[in-house]
């Protein structure tokens, strides 16, 4: 393998290259027209435009960025993360055109991308699963009997679906009605599939993710697990590893869960197995990600392990050099997803310039981004300006590196999840690992931060006006 093509953009592409160069490989980028100044475009060794600025002109044109990638001579191609990456059509494409797609196969995509056929994959290996329908569900008599048997509250689910689109909590009967036609409908719009599926709904559950490799010789191995609960949107915004629930014994059948769920599919690669986790500890397969996840620095952390390198050794159908017991977890890592968006007014995109940005820098604080000063965020693509993780001995030594980095973090000319993340850090509940994924909902008041904001701020001026004062009073000698 000597040449890669990252088909993606922003702080992935950047991360991809990076260990490829790394690895002695050379890298194309590629980039819509917004993109043509953006970091990863300089970073590459070679860079193609691929088109204009919507992802369906751009980002999501698999056919033509194989024809690019042939030209230039491309022995592989790494989808990164959204776009393509989850695209079973555009690997088989890839192998048919002799590239190799740094990922796991067509098959395994389309398995676990059907979240009714991840099911049924995974049903004989004895993996615990949310009570719920096992196909699709589009009659209504039907759908009302199937959740009177379940009970109440129920969740309406996507079968194709992901990131909370097609999803919706109905809490009793006169609800169900509307509730399923509005799941379907934001299903059929977002995925072009409107297969539901309903479930019992866990009421307060803990998302909790393993992360597993696979090679091409039958060795799997799970690197441990990554804590998710905190979200907004049913979307991830602040990542951990390990959690801080899980026992050593009930850490080792999740992982053995996962691993099977890897093998039901005859998975290659690194993916991640999603499970429930209700209060009283009971766990339960959700869906797999069959490819790399955003959150994955928090598991390079406490593995030392590099997971792009990890992938392209698998894709170059090297074995995975070592054994589960091989592993040990190491410290503790959180990971906040620096979103442009308004924490004030429920999380909404703020796209536009970036008219100061300076990265925090220190021992054990690791920045992915995608961005520099004076670039926009466009409007265009997910709103992700970077992502910010740290590292400690243990979780609270982790956890008070991560507010130092916050405040060492300077943006301006857009809103950010920087205030949130700071908040979820300094709150007791978070800090005592007493939380759910309806953390936001319990605890977050946006005019609250606001206020308390706008007191840090003017308790900052107050001292530096009395600085200033004391230093306007020195008596000062002349020379």
């Amino acid at each position: 393998m000597k040449k890669i093509l990252v088909a993606n953009r922003g702080e992935i592409a950047m991360r991809i290259l990076k260990t490829a160069k790394r690895m002695g490989i050379n890298t194309v980028a590629v980039y819509s027209t917004i993109d043509r100044n953006a970091p990863h475009v300089k970073y590459a060794d070679e860079a193609i435009h691929i088109g204009d600025n919507p992802s369906n002109k751009s980002y999501l044109l698999g056919s033509h960025i194989i024809k690019e990638a042939m030209k230039l001579g491309v022995d592989a191609i790494h989808p990164g993360y959204g776009f393509l990456s989850e695209n079973a059509g555009f690997a088989d494409d890839v192998a048919k055109n002799n590239m190799i797609f740094i990922g796991p196969d067509s098959t395994s995509i389309k398995m676990m991308g059907d979240k009714l056929a991840a099911k049924d994959a995974v049903k004989d290996y004895n993996i615990p699963m949310v009570p719920g329908t096992d196909h699709a569900v589009s009659d209504m008599d039907k759908a009302r009997e199937l959740a009177m048997k379940i009970g109440y509250p129920i969740l309406i689910k996507a079968a194709a679906g992901g990131g909370g689109k097609g999803m919706r909590i109905v809490d009793k009967q006169e609800n169900l009605d509307a509730q399923l036609e509005r799941a379907v409908s934001e299903a059929l719009s977002a995925f072009g599939d409107g297969s539901v599926f309903i479930e019992k709904y866990i009421s307060s559950p803990r998302h909790i993710e393993f992360q597993i490799l696979a090679d091409m010789h039958g060795n799997v191995l799970h690197l441990y697990e990554r804590e998710c609960s905190i979200q907004r949107r049913h979307q991830k915004v602040i990542e951990e590893a390990p959690s801080s629930v899980l026992s050593p014994e009930l850490r080792a059948k999740m992982g053995d869960a996962a691993i099977k769920v890897a093998k039901s599919c005859k998975y290659t690669g690194a993916g991640t197995v999603e499970f429930l986790v209700d209060d009283s500890l009971n766990f339960y397969f959700l869906e797999m990600n069959t490819r790399l996840q955003v959150e994955h620095p928090v598991t390079e952390f406490i593995t030392g392990l590099d997971l792009v390198e990890q992938q392209i050794n698998i894709a170059r159908g090297e074995k995975l050099l070592l054994k589960q017991s091989d592993l040990k977890i190491k410290g503790h890592a959180l990971e906040l997803r620096v979103y442009a968006e308004d924490s004030f007014h429920d999380f909404l995109p703020n796209v536009g310039r970036l008219e100061a940005y300076k990265i925090p820098e220190g021992k054990n604080i690791r920045v992915d981004d995608g961005y520099e000063q004076g670039m926009e965020i466009p409007i265009f693509y997910d709103p992700l300006i970077s992502k910010l993780i740290t590292y400690g001995k243990t979780r609270s030594e982790a956890i008070h590196r991560m507010i130092e980095a916050i405040d060492q973090y300077l943006i301006e000319g857009v809103q950010t999840t920087l205030p949130f993340g700071k908040f979820v850090c300094q709150h007791e509940a978070f800090q005592q690992g007493n939380f759910d994924t309806h953390f936001v909902q319990k605890y977050f008041r946006a005019d609250q931060l606001k206020a308390d904001l706008e007191d840090e701020a003017e308790v900052a001026a107050l001292l530096a006006l009395k600085l200033y004062s004391k230093d306007q009073n020195i008596v000062r000698v002349p020379n």
